[in-house]
């Protein structure tokens, strides 16, 4: 990790000004041959691998262009897994603002 992220000990690492929490780059939204499209209580999800043996949620229905989230890892899911994976992650999000609530 240091290679990636180098520190000289002293914490003085600048943060990036454009970092979102809970916020990502996005995946392409629109379903294809290596995703799979979930809609769960009235909601669409995209599903995709990230490669590294997780899963990408792209909220595609929701108030927020680009955000989802991500589980990992998710190697032999069932569609049951999946499904309550969305739910927990429906759970969390605030209705008024479509964003993970602040605790």
């Amino acid at each position: 990790m240091k290679a990636i992220y180098p520190d000289d000990g002293g914490g003085d690492r600048k943060a990036d000004p454009g970092a979102v929490p809970g916020l990502r780059p996005a995946p392409e939204a629109s379903a294809d041959a290596a995703s799979r499209t979930l809609e769960v209580d009235g909601e669409t999800f995209v599903l995709r691998s990230n490669g590294l043996g997780g899963t990408d949620y792209a909220w595609v229905s929701g108030p927020n262009p680009g955000y989802g989230f991500g589980v990992s890892p998710t190697t032999n899911l069932s569609l049951d897994e999946h499904t309550k994976n969305i739910r927990d992650f429906l759970n969390t999000v605030d209705p008024g603002t479509g964003y993970i609530e602040d605790e």
